[in-house]
């Protein structure tokens, strides 16, 4: 598989474009690897530092492993929208109970500077280091915001994840 590296912003409206339609978040602790579809994320600058910021929710397994290792890839298809079994596993199923990369039939590069993977399927990689989370203050988020996501809601508020973009590049056949 062919790396081509790309600037963290060279396909910026590309990512911008994709996220409400769903990319993969993809982290590994302990050889257990588990990719999630995100639908909130940001691509900027923060502190001078090209940034990827994402939200977890704190009763999801990659808010686990995102705690065991700091580290996560942003995984964007290029092509058109994540192919429906992808996102069906990946955005249905939970890691705690389900192997995604297994069930998904999810192909996986090593990262080049994390030890998190890449996917071949959605080929557009972030590789970032975590620098900063911290959890969504509940009585800052706006009421229609907070009925809209959150009233009726049993898995718990988000963390907000500012990841480093360490490595950014195409996966090529």
């Amino acid at each position: 598989m062919k790396r081509t590296k790309v600037g963290p912003f060279d396909y910026a409206i590309q990512v911008e474009k994709a996220i409400p339609k769903g990319v993969l978040l993809t982290t590994k602790a302990d050889n257990k690897v588990n990719s999630m579809v995100i639908g909130w994320g940001m691509l900027g600058t923060i502190w001078s530092i090209p940034t990827f910021v994402t939200f977890v929710r704190t009763s999801r397994y990659t808010h686990e492993l995102l705690a065991a290792n700091p580290r996560f890839t942003i995984n964007v298809p290029v092509d058109g929208p994540l192919p429906r079994d992808i996102f069906r596993v990946c955005g249905t199923q939970s890691g705690r109970d389900v192997d995604k990369v297994s069930a998904a039939a999810l192909e996986l590069v090593e990262g080049e500077k994390v030890d998190v993977p890449a996917i071949v399927q959605a080929p557009l990689t972030l590789e970032c280091e975590v620098m900063y989370h911290t959890p969504l203050d509940e009585s800052a988020i706006p009421e229609d915001l907070h009925d809209r996501y959150y009233v009726q809601d049993t898995d718990g508020l988000h963390d907000v994840y500012y990841g480093r973009i360490v490595s950014s590049y195409l996966l090529e056949a």
